[in-house]
């Protein structure tokens, strides 16, 4: 019989725990889109609580949170300043353009990090010739950084002078959950320093739908508003809010064993020859680098999803690699991916 894949593809192939699914099927529900499902209601106002935030719009995924919150900040002809690698350039479909009509402008930094005089020399002059400089994302923790957490007093440096700049901010925290739980920070103390915050249930805490939109009751009455609009809007949601006030309750704190996880499978692929691990490993997540004798990345995760224990892995550039781990992946299952790299890339010392 072969071996179960060890999937460290991301953290959103989680699966329902059977205490998840319970709560899930004795959750209360009424219609959402009308305003009235309880589970919805509680859980909106539970993450609005641990944000600080007055209010709070529980939608389908990541991507219409940070879509929802870019919409409901700007206007068409506005530019929005991010980093080069944030999710909201690479992983959303080209969405702010399409659906907000706002222009981007990156900026550099190592790890997905910047700092205030990087958002100050990118800042538009008011001028007819311009888009307007209208709002900030940071993304916390960082995805393509390699789940870099950002350091809290960078936050409120780049915060500050965007204030001074009349920029709204944005906080793309899909991942906020790693990042607290990394630093003992709580998320209100990122929060606070930004209009909307968007948090996921689907990654590290295991739900398998949902995120939310955070901030005051004006903003996120919008951010309803272009839920629907976007056809982000649900009936009987509150099956699904029921998993995710679950994972609230019961996986928060167990990130930290995907944490230590991530820095064992680190550890093991930068003793493997031909193998770098180019960032630090801060969170759940690792990338790591291929030798070109090793083959292209793409290629190296079509063999190592073909051993005899497959580790399943997404390339995210020509010899760069993505592993997360995350609560369907043990210790021991770290051990044995391991193994497998080593193997796929021809190091027989571990066999």
């Amino acid at each position: 019989m072969p071996l179960p894949p060890i999937d460290l593809r991301s953290d959103t192939v989680t699966r329902p725990t059977p205490d998840m699914l319970r709560a899930m099927a004795e959750a209360r529900v009424g219609d959402d889109v009308l305003g009235d499902d309880p589970t919805v209601i509680a859980l909106q106002e539970r993450v609005a609580a641990i944000m600080g935030k007055e209010a709070a719009c529980f939608v389908p995924s990541g991507t219409m949170a940070n879509q929802t919150a870019i919409r409901a900040l700007t206007e068409p002809g506005d530019e929005v300043i991010a980093h080069r690698d944030s999710h909201i350039i690479h992983y959303e479909t080209g969405g702010p353009a399409a659906l907000s009509g706002v222009m981007i402008r990156p900026l550099d930094g190592e790890c997905g990090l910047f700092d205030e005089a990087d958002v100050v020399a990118v800042v538009r002059p008011v001028s007819a010739h311009f888009p307007v400089s209208r709002l900030l994302v940071v993304e916390n923790t960082h995805n393509r950084g390699g789940g870099a957490v950002w350091p809290i007093d960078r936050i409120r440096r780049v915060t500050a002078e965007a204030r001074r700049h009349n920029l709204r901010l944005h906080l793309d925290g899909a991942r906020i959950w790693n990042a607290s739980a990394a630093t003992g920070i709580k998320p209100a103390e990122y929060a606070r320093h930004f209009d909307t915050v968007a948090c996921c249930f689907s990654k590290g805490l295991g739900a398998p739908v949902g995120s939310a939109v955070c901030g005051d009751r004006d903003t996120i009455a919008r951010v309803v508003r272009f839920r629907k609009m976007f056809g982000g809007a649900m009936r009987q949601a509150g099956y699904l809010a029921a998993a995710a006030l679950y994972a609230l309750d019961h996986h928060v704190e167990r990130l930290a064993e995907d944490h230590a996880n991530a820095r064992r499978l680190a550890e093991g692929l930068a003793n493997i020859p031909g193998i770098t691990v180019p960032m630090p490993v801060e969170t759940n997540m690792v990338f790591f680098d291929l030798d070109p004798r090793l083959g292209p990345a793409a290629a190296f995760c079509d063999r190592l999803a073909a051993m005899e224990r497959p580790v399943r892995v997404l390339p995210t550039g020509p010899q760069r690699i993505r592993a997360v781990c995350h609560l369907d992946v043990s210790a021991d299952a770290i051990e044995a991916a391991i193994t497998t790299i080593a193997a796929a890339a021809g190091d027989t010392s571990v066999l």
